[in-house]
């Protein structure tokens, strides 16, 4: 009963994942049109137009595409936390057994491409964007199983959302071991301190949102000036948030029960306004429901709409708008290494590590999970869009060059990627 409560039903997130993956690609189309238009200048300057303040002693001025990039993405690695500690506790990766399948073809996703890339890459210079191909798109993914319908069982999209997690969780270690800079110790120490006060009202049952939001932008400041990437204070200020209500079913409905009686009792007036006295149980009502929900849901529930239709669209049109000429600068084998490791090394690497991995009985698949299904979603995991980019962003700070031959390089892998994975499940006969 608790399970059923606490997590968000699963045909809502694929709902609401696929019409992001939809936005995501029109985005996608707007930034590739918009940046190759006689408009595009205003493009360029739109996303470099500085925003921030500056004191004496403190500068927080940053172009409009960082705030983008470090801001917003934030929010959306945030929400990835809270998906994340949700999976964990009472998801599809509470138990071994549950993370297992998912768990190896994420390692598959992340170790082959890598691995790929890194014997492909012939340029010392370009070595570190092999952190680009490990990176899984879920809402385009998830869009196209959308549109396969009842071709796809249940059990294929669950294993594709929990495995995008741990794909996920695989991307943040990598950003924040391999990604960040040079790192002022000081000021990190004064971050954990502050989410540590966080975790241990966590831990003790209290949680305010106020508190969350003004710790959450002094830890993502210090993040950003300490050197560590700021997106990843989301991650653990996410894993603060208390999951548990403070009270139970039976308990919030007895106040239910109550608060409706003394409604009913409270003289009606022809009024349009309230009564003192209705004033005062719905106020009571407001109370019990705030400590009925759970903090972490409520959160996760009230960002998820933000994220997929604002946040994730808005990161495309900022970051996918490369312009397209003869006479374009492109790395050419940084774009080819990318299209093969996210189409190939994904497809194989996902594929083989499974099929060993159920050979050695290390995981069970469902029986309504066929090779070809597995075939399909390996290929898909190739879309690599958001995250990829973010890390072509990352990897290549400051070179235009390798930044836009990254991004070519995940268009175009990730467009064959989906193509290929929609037709080997299109004509799944099973």
């Amino acid at each position: 009963m608790i399970q059923k409560k606490i997590l968000s039903p699963f045909q809502k997130f694929v709902k609401i994942e696929s019409f992001s993956g939809i936005l995501l690609l029109v985005a996608t189309i707007i930034a590739l049109v918009w940046a190759n238009s006689s408009f595009s200048e205003s493009y360029a300057s739109l996303w470099n137009y500085k925003i921030g303040f500056s004191t004496p002693s403190f500068e927080l001025n940053k172009p409009l595409i960082l705030w983008i990039n470090d801001g917003f993405m934030a929010i959306f690695f945030f929400l990835i936390g809270l998906e994340i500690k949700r999976e964990f506790l009472i998801g599809e990766l509470n138990s071994v057994k549950k993370m297992a399948f998912p768990l190896f073809g994420a390692i598959g996703g992340i170790l082959v491409p890598v691995l790929l890339f890194m014997f492909l890459n012939q340029n010392p210079i370009t070595f570190k964007g092999w952190g680009i191909p490990m990176a899984t798109d879920i809402a385009f993914s998830l869009a196209i199983i959308k549109v396969l319908g009842n071709r796809v069982p249940l059990s294929l999209k669950i294993f594709l959302t929990a495995f995008a997690i741990v794909d996920d969780i695989g991307a943040v270690l990598v950003i924040a071991i391999f990604y960040s800079g040079a790192i002022k110790i000081n000021l990190l120490i004064i971050a954990l301190l502050l989410l540590s006060v966080l975790y241990f009202f966590s831990y003790k049952g209290f949680y305010s949102k106020f508190i969350l939001v003004v710790f959450g932008v002094v830890i993502w400041t210090l993040f950003l000036k300490s050197g560590i990437h700021p997106t990843l204070a989301g991650i653990l200020l996410a894993f603060s948030v208390p999951i548990r209500q403070k009270i139970q079913t039976r308990e919030f409905i007895d106040n239910l029960v109550k608060i409706t009686d003394n409604i009913k009792n409270t003289s009606e007036t022809d009024e349009t306004i309230l009564s003192k006295e209705q004033i005062k149980q719905i106020d009571n009502l407001e109370d019990w429901t705030t400590k009925y929900q759970s903090p972490l849901q409520h959160l996760e529930h009230n960002l998820h709409d933000w994220v997929a239709y604002f946040i994730i669209p808005i990161f495309a049109l900022a970051n996918a708008g490369v312009v397209l000429n003869s006479d374009m600068n492109l790395d050419i084998p940084l774009v080819r290494n990318i299209i093969i490791c996210l189409v190939i090394g994904n497809s194989i690497g996902i594929t083989s590590i499974i099929l060993i991995a159920k050979k050695l009985k290390f995981i069970e698949i469902p029986r309504d999970i066929n090779l070809q299904h597995i075939i399909g979603v390996s290929f898909l995991a190739g879309i690599g869009f958001t995250m990829a980019i973010f890390i072509a962003s990352l990897a290549f700070v400051g070179d235009q060059v390798f930044i836009d031959s990254s991004k070519i390089g995940i268009l175009i892998g990730s467009l064959i990627a989906a193509l290929l994975g929609y037709t080997i499940l299109r004509i799944n006969k099973n």
